[in-house]
């Protein structure tokens, strides 16, 4: 496993780490290596700060924005404390967590640092465990359909990433960007099979038809509110 000595970057361009050496092109958004900065020097720049969108619920991004960015979020649980997906900038003073669960392989950022920082639990659907450098490294263990911890429910859909799997936690949705923007120009996520991630976002539609209590969305770089975003999902679904 790598530890706090590996060598590391992040893509400025994107906020992809990658593991090992500095490659010529980033592996996630095709950005030069003089977009690449060490994972020192990334935590030096880039702050990770937070903001409640729900109760319980924490928005995590860096300041100043890391590239295209991913919102990662903090739930304070049943029994334990949880992050879905993670940021991409490692910064040691962030309160810990006890697992990071991840909606797919894309957006690890710096899980295999947090996780030797606090002996967190970090968990992925085994379908996309190996399907990235970054993944392999950072994942202690993985899940064969659907998931609970602490309270905090996932269900695979597939689709966009063959593990792609989505959280539910008392009233919010985190849905990553299977779909988005938000709005009447919502679509689904043009980055994988088409015929497999229309079919995922037909299970999802099929589980939200019995989720009855959401009020919050929670997608990859916002916060909705939940019937608004069901009107637009269900208009193309």
């Amino acid at each position: 496993m790598f530890g706090f000595g590996a060598k590391q970057h992040v893509c400025t361009a994107c906020g992809y780490n990658i593991i090992g050496s500095k490659p010529r092109l980033c592996p996630f958004c095709g950005a030069r290596s003089k977009r690449m900065v060490t994972s020192d020097a990334a935590a030096r720049r880039y702050k990770v700060v937070s903001r409640e969108v729900a109760p319980g619920v924490t928005q995590l991004r860096c300041a100043p924005r890391l590239g295209l960015e991913h919102a990662a979020y903090r739930i304070d649980a049943d029994g334990g404390s949880v992050w879905i997906d993670c940021p991409s900038s490692f910064n040691t003073n962030l309160p810990a967590v006890d697992a990071i669960l991840f909606t797919h392989k894309d957006f690890v950022g710096a899980a295999n640092q947090y996780r030797d920082l606090w002996n967190a639990e970090v968990w992925m659907h085994e379908l996309d465990r190996e399907r990235s450098t970054v993944s392999r490294n950072a994942v202690t263990a993985t899940f064969n359909g659907n998931i609970e911890k602490f309270g905090v429910r996932g269900f695979h859909i597939g689709g966009h990433s063959p593990g792609f799997t989505v959280y539910i936690w008392r009233d919010v949705l985190f849905v990553c960007d299977y779909v988005y923007p938000p709005g009447t120009a919502m679509k689904l996520n043009p980055h994988g099979p088409a015929r497999e991630t229309r079919q995922g976002a037909a299970r999802l539609a099929d589980l939200l038809a019995d989720e009855t209590s959401l009020q919050t969305v929670c997608g990859y770089n916002y916060v909705v509110d939940y019937r608004s975003w069901l009107s637009n999902f269900t208009s193309f679904v």
